[in-house]
Parts: C-alpha cells; structure tokens; sequence
C-alpha cells in the first residue's frame, strides 16, 4: 500500500502530527541526556524519534501550511510549567497523542505505517514509566 492516495489535507495533519511527534520526544531526550546524564534512556529516546518518520518526506513538505494553522498561538495552558517534571510530562503526552493519530490516519492507507506508530505508541507509555520513576527531578 502506498500513501500517494492520501488527501492533501491529510498530508498538512500528518506533517504536524510527526514534527510534534518527533518535537515531544526531543524535549524528554534532551532532558534525560544533558540534565540526568542517562545514557540509556537518552539512547532509547533517540531511536524512537528515528523510527518516528515515513518515506514521504517531499509530500509532507508541498502540503506544509504552517503560516494558516488556525491554531497557531500559544494556548495560555501551554506556558504554565511549574518544573521539569510537568514538561517531561507535558512532551511524553504531546508525543503519545501524535502517534496515535498517526496510527489512525495510516490505517486509511499505509497499515505498515500505521503499525510502526502504534509501536512507538506503546514504547512511549513504557518510557514515559521508566523515564518518571528514575528521574532524578522529580
């Protein structure tokens, strides 16, 4: 199956999906591997972001809107964080969010796809447990 029969609208929700998707796990990343020092969770971070994109790289970007995102603000809940707790939080949410929306959208075209993000998915529930629990800002 292929993704070219994807709309063009649904390419623009895909594009933002993923850039939150891989964004989100960034974040928890970059915390793991410059504040805790946690080589480990950093590295499975890392190639979770890698698994986290399609082949369809030149589609996305003809079908980017950024400029016309209805939504493009910032929502006042989106800058109240009291510690890195609630941003480690706050991504791991962002990013589990988007993947299920991916999962839901490939399944239109792509269940190749559409599984790889179901994965990444549950892998993030699991990191988001471990991340939590060993994190020494808590």
């Amino acid at each position: 199956m292929t993704t070219n029969k994807i709309s063009p609208e649904l390419f623009r929700v895909i594009d933002a999906n993923l850039n939150r998707l891989k964004e989100g796990i960034r974040v928890v990343e970059d915390i793991m591997r410059y504040l805790e020092n946690n080589k480990e969770l950093s590295s499975k971070l890392k190639q979770l972001r890698h698994k986290s994109r399609i082949e369809e790289q030149e589609l996305l970007l003809q079908h980017r809107d950024s400029v016309n995102d209805v939504l493009r603000s910032t929502t006042k809940s989106e800058l109240n964080r009291n510690n890195i707790k609630s941003i480690i939080t706050a991504n791991f949410k962002r990013a589990q969010e988007s993947s299920r929306v991916l999962e839901e959208l490939f399944k239109l075209q792509n269940t190749t796809y559409s599984e790889n993000f179901k994965h990444i998915r549950y892998e993030l529930y699991t990191l988001e447990k471990e991340v939590m629990l060993s994190s020494k800002s808590n």
